[in-house]
Order: C-alpha cells, then structure tokens, then sequence
C-alpha cells in the first residue's frame, strides 16, 4: 500500500524551528497497530492520521510509543496540509477526535487558530520525586487533563535552565510534565517534557496550553495572550481564552512530501 505523507514544522514561521509533525491523509483507517508503527518510523513527537468524512475530518494522533488524546502541533499540521496542498477552499477545517470531540482550525492569513477544550487545573501537593526529577522546587503544582502534571516557577530563567531528569520523569504516574512561569518578552513562557510516552522534550505542545491558557489569563487579568515554548527549537503560540473553549494561534512551514509503503 502507497500512502502519501508531509512533514511540517508547526508554531513557527521558518523551517528548522517549531515541532515537526507528520501528516498522513487516508480514505480509510489502517489497523491501530500499523498507524503506531509508521509514527515509530518517522520517530517524531507526533503523527497525525485523518480521514475526510461528511463535512469534518476525522483525525487521530500518534507517539512513537501510544496514541495520544489530543495533540496541539499535528491538529495544526495537519490543516495546513489540507490548505496548501489538498486545496481546501474554505477558511475552516473541521476536525472530529474520539478522544477530545470537535475541534477546528481556522486560516486567517499566514496564521492558522485551533480552537480547542478548556481545560481546569487541580492543585496537588509535589512530591519528592516530582522536584528530584525536575531538579527543582516548584511554587505551585497542579494536575490537568488526567495525565499531566503543571508546575510553576517564578522566571522565565527558571525554566531556561531546567535540566530534568528523563530516567526519573518516566517512573513518575503523570504522561506529561509541564513546566511555566511569567514570560520576559511573552505573557507566559513554557516547556513540556514526557518520556513515559516516548517524548523526552517535545519543541512546541499545542495540547498544554488548553490548560496554560486558562491559568494565565486568571492570573494576567486579559484574555489574549502571548506564548512562547522556550525549547531548543523554540515556538510562539497566540492565545486567547474564549469562554469554555481556547484559541491557540500559530504558523505552520512545508518541510517535505513523499510517499510510504506498508
């Protein structure tokens, strides 16, 4: 079977930069156990499937390790395939997860705006293996979207220089470790680490800021906001809480188009 595939680096506006994601539209899905192994192939964070239905696209993301819930840099990915190369006239891509809902990609101009779930956060108490992995005390501690864990310092610095460790992340109970704090030339700035489900230091996470969003717009007092994910590659993210619902804002540059066989 020939299959066709894109990769793109999503939330920036320059090749080499942002998170690269793949993209691999079908007519109709493949076995689970084939989808999880063409996105160990590509070894990326993420591999997006979709299938076009009546009116939406169906769409399904993939680790090199497990299928995730929801994922914020492929959803982006993947619309911009639909834009620019499946030629979708309209301004609006509609998207349908099993996992996570509607969800909905619109163009507006060189920027394309997922519109997403909100989600709340549950403060915890951190615990000693938490700050041993991290390498470092954080202020406030909160669970979100059941898997992950978000801890926050005070400087943009303090993220900067977290160097935490991988062996000891993965045997902690939460797939997604967010770290956060008030940004210098951004709102707020990030990093998200998860090596339990294949990812050591994902660039740039789309999924985290439906809980980011919500939590910083609370304790900024607006509701447009100004992200950056201070990763190696590094990527900015345009924000805004909409109610019950976020708006991540972000770019999106083809890197390559080819074609797989299984």
């Amino acid at each position: 079977m020939k299959l066709s595939i894109y990769q793109v680096d999503a939330f920036t506006n320059k090749l080499f930069a942002g998170n690269p994601a793949a993209v691999c539209p079908l007519t109709e899905w493949l076995a689970d156990e084939t989808m999880l192994k063409i996105a160990a192939e590509n070894n990326l964070a993420e591999t997006a499937f979709f299938v076009k239905n009546d009116g939406f696209y169906e769409i399904r993301w993939f680790t090199p390790a497990v299928e995730v819930n929801l994922c914020g840099h492929a959803t982006l990915a993947a619309a911009h395939v639909i834009f620019n190369c499946l030629n979708l006239e309209e301004k609006e891509v509609k998207f349908y997860s099993s996992r996570s809902g509607n969800l909905s990609v619109e163009k507006q101009g060189d920027v394309l705006v997922l519109d997403f779930p909100k989600y709340g956060l549950n403060e915890v108490e951190f615990s000693a293996d938490l700050v041993e992995a991290v390498g470092k005390t954080p202020k406030q501690t909160w669970e979100t979207q059941g898997n992950m864990v978000m801890l926050l310092f005070e400087t943009e610095e303090d993220i900067k220089n977290i160097k935490p460790d991988m062996s000891a992340l993965s045997k902690i109970p939460f797939d997604e470790v967010i770290v956060t704090a008030r940004g210098t030339d951004a709102d707020f700035v990030s990093r998200m680490f998860a090596p339990r489900i294949g990812i050591a230091e994902d660039p740039v996470t789309g999924a985290i800021h439906c809980s980011l969003i919500p939590y910083w717009a609370e304790k900024l007092g607006k509701e447009t906001l100004y992200a950056r994910q201070i990763s190696a590659r590094g990527g900015e993210l345009f924000c805004e809480l909409n109610g019950e619902r976020v708006k991540i804002g972000g770019n999106a540059v083809l890197y390559l188009k080819g074609e797989i066989y299984v």
